[in-house]
């Protein structure tokens, strides 16, 4: 049963009508659209009421009665966030950059990027602000210079003007930028605000020449040749979310079409590998190409599912970062409890309730998915989860403990199966400390 207990804040009507938001694309087809990588599905229902989520926290709680976890896991948790931004200081590079000079590659994507280090910096401006480090302290000022100069060029912004990373980056500097509050900086404001219009824009949509029909619709990809995937398109849902961006904005709705098209769940998907799959609520890595899913091939069954006894239909595997991504995304987009993409997506959740590994991937990804399974619970407003055994679990309790056993001498973490850049101990000890801040921001009242 699902047993998420206050999304529903408050509901509002949706004003933007099927019609506009699904309007049939007008212009030509954008060159970097590949036409064989395109597939058709049943043109999509929007919620007609959408669940407000609740307000941005962007600091953690100063003290453990303002959160639903065990005191001596609260302590626990400040003690090991000191430790791990201790290191992060102390590896600093010193032009204020963390990963300074390492190049990294999206999926599928040739060429490596710099601006790794412009994502990776801005994600660190964010753990740090919301321990309650000072925006003026030298390890912040010092990492918001090298991100500014790294993508404000003459009053513009461009995040990854030679490579593919535009969207990491943009989503990057736009939460981080959120997380820091000055608004009366003007400077503050304007990268902030840039980064998110960079998202919009960035966005595949009709003014890209795709019609709502198809499964690129909504999505947001790498940023020169990329088509888009649920891992792109969950960083921009959180960077608009961050940024105070209703569920109400068309880029919003557009991305929630795309996010339910990579749910593994018959009721609300039409693909040929969702009717054929498993059913079990989860997520796979995109629907475009036919869909694609790195669980698959981890399973010896081709990323495409294309390894198959002959004869059996094509199906794709969910697995667990992109199954929490998906989850989050759709209650970032206001969809409500009742809705059955998030019951299923729940149910997905009890099956597989685990801080060991990234369920289907194994060590493959493993902090960007505790990451992810933090922002998503805290998302639910859940603060126990009963599992398919009725087990009851404090996640924030759980998540503590796991952090804080892999947790290096040094303060750092680091991932031994180094897929997706998790060999770096920046990133990985990023990702740690912003799913700790999850689990310690406030969510009780005290007197």
């Amino acid at each position: 049963m699902l047993t998420i207990g206050l999304i529903l804040t408050a509901t509002m009507a949706l004003r933007m009508a099927d019609d506009t938001l699904l309007a049939p694309a007008a212009g030509a087809v954008d060159a970097r659209v590949q036409p064989d990588k395109v597939g058709t599905r049943a043109l999509p229902t929007l919620p007609s009421s959408l669940a407000q989520p609740l307000p941005v926290a962007t600091r953690i709680a100063a003290r453990a009665p303002e959160v639903p976890m065990d005191a001596g896991d609260f302590a626990a948790a400040r003690a090991s966030l000191e430790k791990g931004l201790q290191f992060l200081k102390a590896s600093q590079g010193p032009r204020g950059g963390w990963m300074e000079g390492e190049a990294a590659a999206g999926t599928d994507q040739e060429q490596r990027s710099l601006a790794a280090s412009t994502a990776v910096t801005a994600l660190g401006v964010r753990a740090f602000v919301q321990s309650g480090e000072p925006p003026t302290s030298p390890a912040v000022a010092q990492a918001c210079h090298w991100v500014t100069l790294r993508t404000m060029r003459d009053g513009v912004f461009e995040p990854d003007g030679k490579g593919g990373l535009g969207n990491y980056v943009a989503a990057a500097v736009a939460s981080g930028w959120a997380a820091l509050g000055d608004t009366s900086d003007v400077r503050v404001v304007q990268l902030r605000d840039a980064a998110v219009q960079w998202l919009k824009s960035n966005q595949w949509d009709q003014a890209e020449g795709i019609q709502p029909t198809q499964d690129w619709f909504g999505g947001a990809g790498y940023g020169k040749h990329g088509r888009p995937d649920l891992s792109n398109t969950q960083v921009m849902l959180d960077a608009l979310h961050d940024a105070g961006i209703s569920p109400e904005d068309p880029a919003v709705q557009r991305a929630l079409v795309f996010v339910a098209r990579t749910q593994n769940f018959r009721a609300t998907n039409d693909a040929a590998w969702a009717r054929h799959g498993s059913n079990d609520g989860g997520f796979v890595y995109t629907p475009t190409s036919g869909g694609e899913s790195f669980a698959s091939e981890a399973a010896g069954e081709g990323r495409y599912g294309e390894i198959r006894p002959e004869g059996a239909p094509q199906s794709l595997r969910s697995y667990g970062s992109m199954s929490y991504a998906g989850l989050k995304s759709m209650l970032y987009a206001g969809l409500t409890r009742d809705d059955p993409r998030v019951r299923a997506a729940w149910d997905w959740v009890r099956h597989h309730w685990t801080f060991a590994e990234n369920p289907g991937l194994g060590a493959q990804g493993h902090y960007y998915y505790l990451h992810a399974m933090a922002r998503a619970l805290a998302a639910a407003q859940q603060d126990e989860v009963i599992d398919a055994n009725g087990a009851s679990h404090n996640w924030r309790n759980e998540l503590v403990r796991a952090l804080v056993a892999m947790q290096q001498p040094d303060g750092s973490w680091v991932n031994p199966a180094d897929r997706w850049e998790e060999g770096h101990a920046d990133l990985v000890t990023i990702y740690a400390l912003l799913a700790l801040e999850e689990a310690l921001k406030p969510t009780l009242k005290v007197e």
